[in-house]
């Protein structure tokens, strides 16, 4: 169950819930980048990352402290939303709405200052941890998304007395674990290097 062939194998049954993620996620970036009646929110949530960056530059051993908090804040958001998408998949969509945009707004804000700025945000601060963090988020989301459409198919099967839904279900959530193991492994790899490497390249 463990076995890398069968989580890819299970994740292209998941192929139409993932692209779901990813429009989602798409939707919320071109909101973030053009809509500025969500600016003071979208502050608000970047000012909130800002000031515990700031208390955790503060402590000895910054880079672990970064590392620790990155990594928990991110593994336990994807966890819970893959599990709460049982809400009938709500907390994922709001959770990649938020995310792409934030995404979204740091991006049109970059490049309202130039190419280079531009450049710097994507190439040096986004891409370096995010070619692993971002899938993460779209596949613990994708998940999310499935739970929810078992949960509505669990209440229909109340009214339809339809039998088997229980063993979906049960066969589901078997699913999810070995996948939550890597989203867990590739947030804990995007955590050392957005504490390292990126941190690093903005340096430069």
């Amino acid at each position: 169950m463990f076995a890398l062939r069968e989580i890819f194998g299970h994740l292209k049954t998941m192929r139409h819930y993932l692209i779901f993620s990813v429009v989602i996620m798409l939707a919320g970036f071109v909101v973030g980048a053009t809509n500025s009646s969500f600016d003071s929110f979208i502050q608000g949530q970047i000012a909130g990352l800002r000031q515990m960056a700031e208390s955790i530059e503060a402590n000895n051993n910054s880079t672990l402290w970064f590392i620790v908090f990155i990594f928990f804040n991110n593994a336990i958001k994807a966890i819970l939303v893959m599990y709460l998408g049982s809400l009938l998949g709500i907390v994922p969509f709001i959770f990649l709405t938020i995310n792409g945009m934030m995404i979204g707004y740091l991006v049109s804000k970059a490049s309202e200052q130039g190419g280079g700025v531009l450049y710097t945000l994507i190439v040096k601060g986004l891409l370096p941890h995010g070619i692993l963090e971002i899938p993460a988020i779209i596949i613990a989301c994708a998940y999310g998304f499935r739970f929810g459409k078992i949960m509505l198919q669990g209440l229909g099967a109340l009214f339809v007395r339809k039998i088997g839904w229980g063993k979906e279900l049960e066969q589901f959530v078997i699913r999810t674990l070995p996948v939550m193991v890597l989203i867990v492994c590739m947030l804990l790899v995007a955590a050392v290097i957005e504490s390292t490497i990126t941190v690093w390249l903005l340096g430069k």
